[in-house]
């Protein structure tokens, strides 16, 4: 047994040493700890994770501007529980002008995870760009994230964070109050420039994922079992959503808004484009257009699941007097909807818009790819196996 717990130490030791060793090499100042993996990766420094390693997330890792955090196919980040000694939240965010580049393949996605196998364990993923929102009052304007305290915003709609490519994220959405808790990917004016493809988020505590203004375009996102919304827009967003796949959100499947302060903002107003979406299985507001909604182009859907006897409209936006800015984008045609497929809009439950939300029905809708069920692209990588 001694001789075990010593050939283990050795191990330890020597996979911590090689990290740092590769580090110093390559010039980096940021020290990796895998047993105790936070701190700031400044300006200059490129990190590059070893994917035979798990990672210990252990606190707040920050990607300064000018830094780079690499993460190869099939690493492994876990966080920590919160003790006594370090009741710090675990998270990890990339601030205006640094980069994250995560490689990840179906075979082999990256997965950032918890060791609390349950909803709110740890915050999630975090990325501030220079890309346009209309949180800030003006155009080119910045604003706070509501979560990591990082600015975001700006007049750069070309910016680039980075690249995330089979990225799956469980167990997120740790919650500060009612009003400030992570997503498990949390898109904070990030550039088009960036490339967002295979990213799923499951048992996540808030929304799975949410562009807060930005420009960049999401394509094959999947969000399942959240306990808000499976994928909402807000604040500006100016981007293509393609081929998304939402189950069993609690509140609404996608949540899509403008401005929470001031619904008719155009600096800019969110404008959406929204391609082969399956939405299926929600507590409350299937697909809700608020807080002036902005202009949504919205094609291909396959929506239905909604809880039993909840008496909503599967497309809606509050009442006039409640949301005037939503209801002016709705009467001036600047929400289309078509190739709409309903399917087990459930027991008590036949109200299929609201507001004069009018749409085109098509009963061969293949929303995300395969109908109601999941679709074949996110098979093997999107949920634990």
């Amino acid at each position: 047994m001694k001789k075990l717990l010593l050939s283990m130490v050795a191990i330890s030791a020597l996979i911590f040493t090689s990290c740092s060793k590769d580090d110093d090499e390559k010039g980096n100042t940021f020290e990796v700890d895998p047993f105790n993996f936070k701190g700031t990766i400044p300006v200059g420094d490129n990190i590059v994770l070893d994917p035979s390693t798990t990672y210990k997330l252990s606190g707040e890792l920050r990607v300064d501007k000018g830094g780079k955090l690499t993460i190869p196919a099939g690493t492994v980040i876990e966080a920590t529980a919160p003790t006594t000694d370090n009741p710090n939240v675990r998270y990890i965010a990339v601030a205006q002008g640094g980069q994250i580049l995560i490689n990840g393949t179906k075979e082999a996605p990256v997965v950032m995870t918890a060791e609390l196998k349950k909803s709110s364990a740890w915050g999630g993923l975090v990325i501030c760009g220079n890309a346009p929102t209309n949180k800030g009052g003006s155009n080119g304007a910045t604003a706070s994230a509501e979560v990591s305290g990082l600015t975001y915003g700006g007049s750069q709609a070309d910016d680039n964070s980075g690249v995330i490519n089979y990225l799956r994220l469980e167990y997120t959405g740790y919650k500060y109050t009612d009003k400030k808790e992570f997503n498990g990917l949390s898109l904070f004016g990030v550039g088009r420039g960036t490339k967002i493809e295979y990213v799923s988020s499951y048992k996540g505590g808030d929304d799975g994922v949410e562009f807060f203004g930005g420009t960049v375009n999401g394509k094959y996102l999947v969000s399942i079992d959240s306990e808000d919304d499976g994928i909402d827009f807000a604040d500006g967003w100016v981007g293509t959503g393609e081929f998304w796949y939402v189950k069993d959100a609690v509140k609404s499947g996608i949540e899509g808004s403008n401005n929470g302060d001031k619904g008719d903002a155009d600096y800019p107003m969110t404008t959406a484009t929204l391609k082969n979406m399956t939405i299926i299985g929600m507590g409350e507001k299937p697909w809700y257009l608020k807080e002036g909604a902005g202009k949504q182009t919205i094609d291909n859907v396959v929506i239905g699941g909604l809880k039993a006897n909840k008496a909503q409209a599967y497309f809606y936006a509050d009442i006039t007097e409640k949301d005037k800015a939503a209801n002016d984008r709705i009467a001036a045609g600047d929400i289309t909807i078509t190739n709409v497929a309903f399917i087990d809009m459930g027991e008590g439950n036949d109200l299929k818009s609201s507001a004069g939300i009018t749409f085109t029905e098509n009963a061969n809708a293949s929303g995300a790819g395969n109908g109601k069920d999941a679709p074949d692209w996110a098979n093997g990588w999107a949920v634990p196996q």
